[in-house]
Parts: C-alpha cells; structure tokens; sequence
C-alpha cells in the first residue's frame, strides 16, 4: 500500500470541508483509499464532509450494515463507501463483489480496511486518521 504522503488537520468539525477539499486535492487521482481509524476517530464524519465537497446531495451515513453505500456524484460517477468492521473474513467482502467495486475505476473509500487487508491491490492509499488529547483530528 501507499501513504498519503503529507498531513492534514483538521481542528474542529468547522474545519471538515476545508480539510475534505485539501484531502481531494492530496490524493490526486487515486481512486482506492483505505481509512484506519479507531471508533470515534471520525472516519464516517469525514467521509460524509467528502462526500458534501464531492457534490453528493444523498444523506451520507455509516454503511456498516450494508457493508457499502453508492453516491452518485453530480458528473455521474460512483462513489462507493465501505464499512467492513461486521465482517469476520475476508471472504464476506468477496461475497458482495468487492473486486467489481476495487476494478470500477470509482472512487471507493474503504473503513476498517484491516479486515480485508490481504485482498487490497498494492495501489491501494492507505490514509490514518488520529484523534490528539485536544480532539483535533490528523489525516495522513
């Protein structure tokens, strides 16, 4: 997997969109991004601020029941959000077709990637964020 390569704060929930937007701008154009968080770091916040600079008008929410949430962006494209916290292997992500999502060129942001690790393609970002003492958030 790649890194981010630089890092982003982001302050408060104030902050998000501006963080989305230098976000966009830090991943150029990779399409397969791998968020590691621990519960609470904000990964689903973040990911909904994505999705409102990305133009999605959908409500943004926790796929971790579906396992993924389409957004159509206003261009067309997909934008495929996972969650695999539920699953207990790496074959449940296969189950749903997860190398149609990885091949579809989309942008697919993927939480708890740790359970699937070993089926990520090696071009696969892999973006942490972190949760300071004072709350402050970092994505790198």
């Amino acid at each position: 997997m790649k890194s981010l390569g630089t890092k982003i704060t982001i302050a408060s929930t104030e902050d998000l969109e501006r963080a989305a937007q230098a976000f966009l701008q830090a991943i150029g154009s990779e399409r397969l991004i791998a968020l590691y968080g621990s519960m609470g770091a904000g990964k689903t916040t973040f990911t909904a601020a994505l999705c409102k600079v990305l133009g999605v008008e959908d409500p943004v929410c926790s796929p971790t029941f579906t396992l993924v949430n389409e957004y159509r962006l206003p261009d067309g494209d997909l934008f495929y959000h996972f969650d695999f916290y539920r699953l207990k292997n790496s074959r449940e992500a296969l189950d749903i077709g997860l190398y149609d999502y990885l091949d579809s060129g989309c942008l697919c942001l993927m939480e708890w990637p740790e359970v699937i690790e070993e089926l990520l393609p090696e071009e696969t970002l892999a973006v942490h964020i972190d949760v300071l003492p004072d709350g402050t958030r970092i994505l790198y």
